[in-house]
Formats: structure tokens, sequence, C-alpha cells
């Protein structure tokens, strides 16, 4: 399953990369009021990448709440002692 995942990943990322080298014209991007005018393969690699850093935080953030609500991987249950 493991190479399932890492396919579909390096195939997302080609394609993203053809993609971003197939467009090199300058776009305006307006956002809060401010205007700024980037290649669009910046622009497509910088929301790469805040993709997958939010991505990636919120996957582990939602493994940790799902692993601490099943109790998997608490230390906090003692094993009772024997006398």
């Amino acid at each position: 399953m493991r190479w399932v995942h890492l396919t579909i990943i390096v195939l997302f990322a080609a394609a993203t990369v053809i993609f971003a080298f197939q467009n090199f014209e300058s776009v305006t991007v307006d956002f809060l009021g401010f205007s700024l005018r980037v290649p669009l393969i910046i622009l497509v690699f910088v929301v790469y990448v805040l993709g997958a850093a939010t991505g990636g935080s919120l996957f582990a953030l939602l493994r940790r709440s799902y692993e601490g609500s099943r109790g998997i991987g608490s230390t906090s249950t003692t094993v009772p002692r024997r006398p």
C-alpha cells in the first residue's frame, strides 16, 4: 500500500512540474488589497509547498486525534501489578 501512495504522490508532483514548466507567463495575484505580478511557475511552486505542508499537518493532527480517542498508543493506561 505504501508503494501505491508513493506512486500517486510522484505522479501528482510530476503533473504539477509539467504544468508549471508549460506556463512561464506572469500572472497578477490580488490578495487583501495587495497586487503582485509573479511568474506562474513560482506561484504553482509556492501553492504546492504550502498545500503539502498544511495537508501533512492536518493529516498528523487527525491521526493523533483518532488515536487519542481510541486510546491507541496512550501511555496513561497502567497495568495492575500482581502481589
